[in-house]
């Protein structure tokens, strides 16, 4: 599948940013430093990107789609990795990222949820 939308989809997100990690090869998208995404290739050269998400969640899509595996080198319950080079559906890939985003902006307070919202 093409999954070209990654880049512009996580940085339409209110406050959201991106950055290169060089220790781990990746690109991190986060708000105000906490990740919600994190886009690389696992040990063998596979690109796969990681968003966090309900456990139940994450374990109901792992159930149905095989592109869609534990959190790669991340907390496997909270985590998932879609392999980007795999088939899972694009709106699948879409409300991950949303969910994700979503999770991690309602973990910071209400005074950075403010100031976010009022840039």
């Amino acid at each position: 599948m093409n999954y070209d939308f990654i880049q512009a989809h996580c940085l339409s997100k209110k406050g959201a940013e991106e950055d290169y990690k060089q220790e781990w090869d990746a690109i991190r998208y986060s708000v105000r430093g906490k990740m919600f995404a994190l886009a690389g290739n696992d040990n063998a050269g596979n690109p796969i990107i990681s968003m966090k998400h309900d456990p139940e969640y994450g374990a109901e899509l792992r159930e149905k789609y095989e592109d869609i595996i534990p959190g790669y080198y991340l907390n496997k319950t909270h985590w998932s990795s879609v392999f980007l080079s795999g088939n899972v559906p694009e709106a699948v890939l879409k409300k991950l990222l949303d969910g994700s985003y979503e999770l991690v902006f309602s973990s910071l307070s209400r005074k950075i949820q403010n100031e976010i919202i009022n840039q």
